[in-house]
């Protein structure tokens, strides 16, 4: 190898490296937790990973909420703030909130239900 072969390597290498350690930190999913929590909070009531019922997807919430960058604390918010939600059939009704205070739990359902 050639020092000018071996001069190139190293810059790409450490341009690369930059780039990884540069690039924001996706949180992990925890997918059982989150599966849990929904079940308990009988979510799946109105709400399907893939399909539309009382309420949306997940897919489809997902989908709504791509590229916002506050998309995680709009879901939280969502989740622990009781409000009126209108219904595909135009009707409305209280939203449950989500029986939890731990924040890293909900900000962990929430990524769950992005992932879709």
């Amino acid at each position: 190898m050639t020092a000018k072969t071996l001069s190139r390597s190293l810059m790409i290498a450490f341009a690369s490296a930059g780039l990884a350690l540069s690039a924001p930190a996706v949180a992990q999913v925890d997918e059982d937790a989150a599966k849990l929590l929904f079940k308990q909070n009988e979510c799946g009531k109105c709400h399907h990973p893939s399909q539309n019922k009382k309420g949306p997807s997940l897919k489809k919430t997902a989908k709504e909420y791509k590229g916002k960058a506050n998309a995680e604390q709009e879901i939280m918010k969502h989740l622990t703030t009781p409000k009126k939600v209108k219904l595909d059939d135009g009707s409305e009704e209280d939203h449950r909130v989500v029986d939890s205070k731990d924040q890293k739990a909900l900000a962990n359902l929430a990524r769950w239900i992005l992932s879709h």
